[in-house]
């Protein structure tokens, strides 16, 4: 075998193996870039507050733990977390809709809400539209140092500092008027 012919097929080799499945996150309660159904909206919203069924795939296989979040991303200035789940185990690939407990060794976070569990929307009158992110995270660590009621915007970035990859699903709800 010739030099040339060698470094094609590494090449090649390599390239394929880098386009392993990405991470990806579906539900089949919320539609990607769609309105969020009221059973997933906050009751002083006029809502049920049921969590939504969620399903991921494509973890990478050094990840040793999963991190779920929902986040208001139109709050300014630090947006609003409304779900955080620690320590979803890497076998986990679905939460039914209306979890009433997580799998493994998992356990909600206190959000920005003030409850350790699902907070659907609940935009304040007169804001417009907000988008909610929901985001599976792949951590190389067993679990996050993330503080109850710590600010969304900084979960998001200390996750985003040490996730191996996440995929992410956002839906939207209109605040009513003002």
């Amino acid at each position: 075998m010739t030099p040339v012919p060698a470094l094609v097929f590494i090449v090649s080799a390599l390239l394929a193996s880098s386009n392993a499945a990405a991470m990806t996150l579906t539900s089949t309660d919320i539609t990607a870039g769609g309105a969020i159904p009221a059973a997933q909206i906050y009751p002083r919203c006029g809502g049920h507050n049921i969590s939504p069924q969620l399903a991921w795939s494509g973890a990478p296989r050094a990840a040793k733990s999963l991190v779920l979040t929902m986040i208001d991303v139109d709050v300014a200035p630090s947006q609003w977390s409304h779900w955080i789940v620690v320590g979803l185990p890497t076998t986990a690939s679905t939460l039914p809709r209306g979890t009433g407990s997580l799998p493994g060794g998992a356990r909600a976070l206190t959000s920005n809400f003030g409850d350790a569990a699902y907070a659907g929307p609940c935009p304040p009158k007169g804001t417009g539209v907000h988008h909610y992110q929901f985001t599976i995270w792949a951590l190389s660590t067993a679990t996050p140092d993330l503080l109850p009621d710590q600010k969304a915007s900084e979960v998001t970035a200390q996750l985003s500092r040490q996730a191996i990859d996440h995929a992410s699903l956002v839906g939207w709800v209109q605040a009513p008027a003002g």
